[in-house]
């Protein structure tokens, strides 16, 4: 199984189109070592022809060029993704799928709130209804038990959705009333070998089933959106903590850096990494700490072998 990380940054991308932070300014300018990163998405494949895209990101046209795993190659319309999934419906995570219209109309697996917000809030299935249009898939997420699924032409995978903790979109209708299934994380499984990965971008909140997974995978891409609770506020760009946006710092006590120490010797990669993150700076004191706990953080193009 291989999973190709198409995207590894928050929403805005890095450099960030209007931020001039010591990251951002330092990628334009050269006085840092750091990668341009696109928004967050993976791919996902047993076979190396039909893939899964999770999260359609804003700028998957630019991911789909920099990846001919995604590009036409059987037909005169043809493409690499044969289904979509996605664990919530932020706008970074699902706006790309305006960008896919031109297709066949996409098997969209989301869970009902998910749906939900993206027929109503942001009514993205009205919108594609009048090109490809989608069919969708109802991925069934609680808190009590893990129901997992295959998808239909995507052989040799099996699916795990998680509910987490958190809150829907600011336009969702039901943004100041949580649901299962606002957000989810996923165990991912190579039917043939066992091995598994568990996939969170977006993680306010360490709950038992999520520990149980996490200590289960063989490799953990999860949330690295921020350094430290008050980073933004810091940095004068936002009033929020990094909880009030349901991520997990890394820093601190109880944060993602102890709670992947906790888990034992596995690969643990960051992802979904905030354009003012100091890990972006590969020289940092930050990124150092990280090489220290054994933490990789993921890089456009990365590709891992499970």
């Amino acid at each position: 199984m291989k999973i190709i990380v198409l995207g590894s940054s928050a929403g805005g991308g890095f450099p960030q189109w209007n931020c001039n932070c010591r990251n951002c300014a330092g990628q334009r300018n050269g006085t840092i070592e750091a990668k341009p990163r696109t928004q967050s998405s993976i791919a996902i494949s047993a076979n190396g022809s039909d893939w899964v895209l999770i999260n359609a990101s804003p700028d998957i046209l630019t991911q789909i060029r920099a990846t001919p795993a995604l590009q036409p190659n059987r037909s005169k319309r043809d493409s690499g993704i044969a289904a979509v999934m996605l664990i919530d419906a932020q706008i970074d995570h699902v706006t790309g799928l305006l960008m896919l219209r031109e297709g066949k109309p996409m098997p969209l697996y989301c869970t009902a709130s998910v749906w939900d917000d993206l027929t109503t809030g942001l009514p993205l299935v009205h919108v594609l209804s009048h090109y490809c249009g989608v069919q969708w898939h109802l991925l069934p997420v609680n808190h009590t038990s893990m129901p997992s699924m295959q998808l239909p032409g995507i052989d040799g995978i099996r699916f795990t959705p998680l509910a987490l903790k958190s809150k829907a979109p600011p336009y969702s209708p039901h943004r100041e009333q949580p649901q299962p299934g606002d957000n989810i994380g996923l165990i991912i499984e190579n039917m043939a070998t066992g091995k598994k990965l568990f996939y969170a971008p977006g993680l306010g909140q360490i709950e038992p089933h999520i520990d149980a997974a996490m200590r289960m995978a063989d490799c953990i891409l999860i949330d690295g959106t921020l350094w430290t609770e008050d980073e933004m506020i810091e940095q004068g760009f936002s009033e929020k903590k990094s909880a009030d946006m349901g991520h997990l710092p890394q820093s601190g006590s109880g944060g993602m850096i102890e709670l992947l120490d906790a888990v034992g010797p596995r690969r643990k990669i960051l992802i979904h990494i905030n354009n003012t993150n100091p890990i972006l700076d590969e020289r940092s004191a930050e990124r150092a700490t990280l090489t220290q706990h054994g933490i990789e953080v993921a890089f456009d193009g990365m590709e891992i072998i499970l």
